[in-house]
């Protein structure tokens, strides 16, 4: 094609029908006409890119593979622009740029760019906004979809949360059947015992004995057995049905109890007492078992509609930091647990409410706790504080990790750098924290050595702002 037909061409390109036709005879002098075919590759992920690209027919769309398979970021058809711009710091391409159709297209290489700038203001101007308006949707793309990543990272643990519980439910409601049975005839037996007021008075004294609160916390398996054999052996020193031993394990009945009941009661009618009083204690047992796990269960639901704040509001607004950051915690309580990591959550007495927000301060302290929990070894601990410093609230998240290394940390917030392994970080997690943080009139920094990161970020309190 000859140098004045690939200039009309230009001319008639969308982005610059405006520019001044000296400006397109430099970009002819010093560019040239490239074809693609049917799914070649433009630009691959982490070469660098070669060239201003000027789209002139054809269509052409990024992919950027996060650990899951290819997904469609961004895309160009006859019209568009991309490629290496001016003042852009773009340097590798952060996926693969592929022909979806036959293109056609302009290509201006790098090492001119800095002369078009000068030689070029018209073409220049147009480019910035090209420039300016590709930042603002991919920036808009990779937040969502970081924030879906996010949550995605999160669900297998949320659902192995929720199934504890659940499944607590569904075997305590099985039991429970049977259990309402042994009270019905337990209740039967006691009835035909004719007991006096003073026995029936022994008899309410175990249950309610049975039924108190636990004050030293579950039993091991070993103290456990001891128990069952402790009871096992009062009730066969009494002539007594030890099929309640169980039962009766369950519960916190003293032995005091048990003799006071023994001196009041005779065979066969303490038999039917203690059975009485054991299977009430189950009955009761069961139902404060499931009462826990349907609050466990509500609990986790408040977290989550309050990590992923479903009601987002479209202006800043006060933001409870407490809560936000007891929503991340509980939903990451599951990824903790799997390392053995422990967790702390100090905030400072009432904390001022910082002013941004809600859910994008959510997103903040998932991926810096997700990344502490991804920095600690098995047993490693993690602690999140809160308190007021200054005319500003700070939230500190502290591991107690490897550490940054030296030689990467004025790069830990670029976008697209990232020292985990292939497929597991895309290395915008900092990058869009940084975002973010700035976008709630924030300021984030760290410091960090070997066992010891701590990152803090500085919000605005809401009645000063």
């Amino acid at each position: 094609m000859i140098a004045r037909d690939l200039i009309d061409r230009l001319a008639e390109h969308r982005a610059l029908a405006s520019v001044p036709r000296t400006e397109l005879e430099w970009l002819v002098a010093h560019g040239s006409l490239r074809r693609l075919n049917t799914e070649e590759i433009l630009s691959a992920k982490g070469r660098q890119v070669e060239s201003l690209y000027i789209i002139l027919s054809g269509h052409l769309a990024l992919f950027v593979d996060r650990g899951a398979g290819p997904i469609k970021i961004m895309e160009w058809r006859d019209g568009g622009i991309t490629g290496i711009l001016p003042y852009s710091r773009l340097a590798a391409a952060p996926g693969n740029v592929i022909a979806l159709a036959p293109v056609e297209i302009f290509a201006v290489p790098r090492e001119f760019i800095g002369e078009m700038i000068r030689e070029c203001s018209e073409i220049c101007t147009i480019l910035v906004h090209v420039m300016l308006d590709r930042a603002r949707l991919f920036t808009s793309s990779e937040l969502q979809n970081e924030k879906m990543m996010s949550l995605g990272k999160l669900s297998a643990g949320l659902a192995h949360e929720l199934n504890n519980p659940a499944s607590a439910i569904e075997r305590c409601a099985a039991m429970l059947e049977d259990r309402l049975e042994e009270v019905q005839s337990a209740t039967r037996d006691l009835a035909s015992a004719t007991l006096s007021d003073a026995q029936i008075a022994a008899v309410d004294a175990v249950r309610a004995s049975c039924m108190e609160k636990s004050k030293r916390g579950p039993l091991s398996p070993l103290e456990r057995l001891d128990r069952e054999e402790a009871i096992s052996e009062w009730l066969s020193s009494h002539g007594l049905d030890t099929a309640n031993t169980e039962k009766l394990a369950d519960t916190e009945v003293t032995f005091e109890a048990l003799n006071c009941l023994a001196a009041a009661i005779e065979r066969p009618s303490l038999n039917a007492a203690l059975r009485w009083a054991a299977a009430g204690c189950a009955v009761k047992s069961l139902t404060s078992r499931i009462q826990d796990s349907s609050m466990c269960i509500s609990s986790l639901v408040t977290a989550i509609k309050g990590f992923t704040h479903m009601d987002q509001a479209n202006v800043a607004e006060p933001v409870d930091l407490g809560t936000s950051l007891d929503h991340t915690v509980t939903v990451l309580k599951s990824k903790a647990r799997e390392k053995s990591v422990a967790v702390t959550l100090n905030l400072e007495a009432e904390l001022p409410k910082a002013r941004g927000f809600a859910g994008e301060l959510n997103q903040v302290w998932g991926n810096l706790i997700d990344n502490a929990l991804d920095a600690v070894g098995n047993d490693g601990r993690v602690e999140v504080s809160a308190f007021r410093e200054s005319r500003g609230v700070v939230v500190q998240i502290r591991d107690d990790g490897p550490g940054i290394a030296e030689g990467i940390r004025d790069r830990i917030f670029d976008p697209f750098f990232s020292t985990k392994p292939m497929g597991q970080g895309n290395g915008l997690g900092l990058d869009i924290v940084r975002r973010l943080v700035l976008h709630n009139d924030g300021a984030i920094e760290f410091e960090s050595q070997p066992g010891l990161t701590d990152f803090r970020v500085k919000l605005p309190i809401a009645s000063e702002a």
